[in-house]
C-alpha cells in the first residue's frame, strides 16, 4: 500500500493492524482518482471510515489543502497519524476517534463544508445511503461537491440520494465504486 501520485507519489503506508480493516488497493485507489480529480486545486476532504487515512492521504498528495480523518477503531487511529507523519502531512489533517453517524454533528456545529467525501464502510454493515441523507439534510457537501463511495460489487446505489446524484459507477473485482455530485435543491 502506497501513495500513487502527487507530491508524496510512492511513499508506503502502514496499513491497520489486524483484519478489522480493508485497505483500498493501489488499483482501485488510482482508477478512482482518474475519475474525480486526478489532481485538485485546493479544497476541504473529508475520509470517514478512514482506516489507515490511504484515500485522504491520497487526496493531500494530490493537492486538497486539508483532510478530516475519521474511525471509530483506536489502531486505525494510531495508524493515520503514524501515515501522516510519514508524508509531513500534520498541518492539513484533523483526525477523530468517533462512530461515523455521530461524527457528523460537531461537523455541523463547526459549519463546515466539504468538497469531497470519501465513505468506504464495512461491507457488511453498509450506511452509504442513510449517510448520504443526512449530510444532504444538513448541508455538508458543498455545491458541486462528489461523494465518493466504495462498495462491495453486489451493492446496488440509487441514482439519486437527495441533491445527490449518481455520475459515475464503476466496478474492480469484488469491489465497485459509486461518485456522486451535490447539485442544486430538488
Amino acid at each position: 500500500m502506497r501513495v500513487v501520485s502527487g507530491s508524496c507519489k510512492g511513499r508506503p503506508l502502514k496499513a491497520v493492524p489486524g483484519n478489522s480493516t480493508r485497505p483500498t488497493t493501489d488499483k482501485v485507489k488510482e482508477a478512482l482518482f482518474n475519475m474525480i480529480g486526478p489532481y485538485f486545486d485546493g479544497g476541504l476532504g473529508l475520509d470517514l471510515f478512514a482506516g489507515s487515512g490511504g484515500l485522504g492521504l491520497e487526496a493531500l498528495s494530490r493537492g486538497l489543502d486539508k483532510v478530516i480523518f475519521i474511525d471509530r477503531e483506536p489502531k486505525a487511529i494510531q495508524t493515520i497519524f503514524e501515515n501522516l507523519s510519514a508524508c509531513r502531512f500534520e498541518e492539513k489533517a484533523e483526525v477523530y476517534r468517533n462512530d461515523a453517524d455521530r461524527a457528523i454533528k460537531p461537523l455541523i456545529k463547526r459549519e463546515i463544508a466539504f468538497d469531497y467525501v470519501f465513505l468506504d464502510p464495512p461491507y457488511k454493515k453498509q450506511q452509504l445511503v442513510h449517510l448520504m441523507e443526512k449530510m444532504d439534510k444538513l448541508g455538508l457537501v458543498k455545491l458541486d461537491g462528489l461523494i465518493v463511495c466504495e462498495h462491495s460489487f453486489d451493492i446496488e446505489l440509487p441514482q439519486a440520494v437527495g441533491r445527490f446524484s449518481q455520475m459515475k459507477h464503476e466496478k474492480y473485482g469484488m469491489i465497485a465504486v459509486t461518485i456522486y455530485s451535490c447539485g442544486s435543491e430538488q
